[in-house]
């Protein structure tokens, strides 16, 4: 392989990392890490060719998305997650995803009512209505998340505000996300989807980006969102 061939590879791997959830700097420093197989953050920043201000934000997001792990110290020392492991763990998340996009696709077919699901782009109006939803909650709001801390950033307030108002708020995200002690918690790895489900009225499924999704407020539908969570979390620790 030529030089030209391996930017050629290198760009192509920077890609393929970007659609299974990584940014460009994410992205770029893993690779940095499994060529390395240690190192540091300054020691990443420049093999990646990325701001040292940023290579320590960029890496605790890798280590929350499963990509790398970190020794305790100083300075800390970061080394890429078993490959095979990721692989797995990315497989078992797409086809969560694909289940869950079967199911509804199956479940409008089932009922010929196409118009069930709306799309909503853009990660502000998909905030917008999880606010929205959120705040009608009167009885149970489900939210699975494999990035609650973004979330939780953004409609805390709009959260809390259901648990004041004594909604059940039942929260399945992973093992590192903070969540209110107030909520119930599943702890789940190998989530992808954001899934927003209140009072069995309403729901919402979201890219893993946050910058799309699709909303209903079909009964039926989130009867049926609420009852494939709850097979899926099955009986996940709390």
């Amino acid at each position: 392989m030529d030089i030209e061939e391996a930017f050629e590879e290198y760009r192509n791997m920077i890609e393929s990392l970007q659609k299974v959830g990584l940014t460009m700097y994410e992205a770029r420093a893993f690779l940095a890490l499994v060529v390395l197989g240690v190192g540091s953050a300054e020691v990443v920043a420049e093999t990646a060719k990325i701001p040292r201000t940023s290579s320590y934000r960029v890496l605790e997001s890798l280590e929350s998305k499963g990509f790398v792990t970190s020794s305790e110290g100083r300075p800390k020392i970061y080394k890429p997650e078993n490959l095979r492991k990721i692989r797995d763990r990315i497989i078992g998340e797409v086809e969560e995803l694909f289940d869950k996009l079967e199911f509804v696709q199956e479940f409008l077919m089932e009922k010929g009512e196409p118009q069930l699901v709306y799309t909503i782009y853009g990660k502000e109006r998909v905030m917008r209505k999880m606010a929205e939803i959120i705040d009608l909650s009167e009885n149970e709001l489900i939210i699975s998340t494999p990035v609650f801390s973004e979330i939780r950033k953004k409609l805390i307030k709009n959260i809390e505000q259901a648990l004041n108002r004594g909604v059940r708020v039942v929260i399945i995200t992973g093992p590192s996300q903070k969540v209110p002690k107030e909520a119930e918690i599943h702890r789940r790895e190998g989530l992808i989807a954001t899934d927003v489900v209140s009072d069995n009225k309403r729901a919402l499924l979201a890219s893993p980006e946050l910058n799309a999704c699709g909303y209903t407020d079909n009964p039926a539908l989130a009867q049926h969102l609420t009852h494939f969570i709850r097979i899926m979390i099955g009986n996940g620790k709390k």
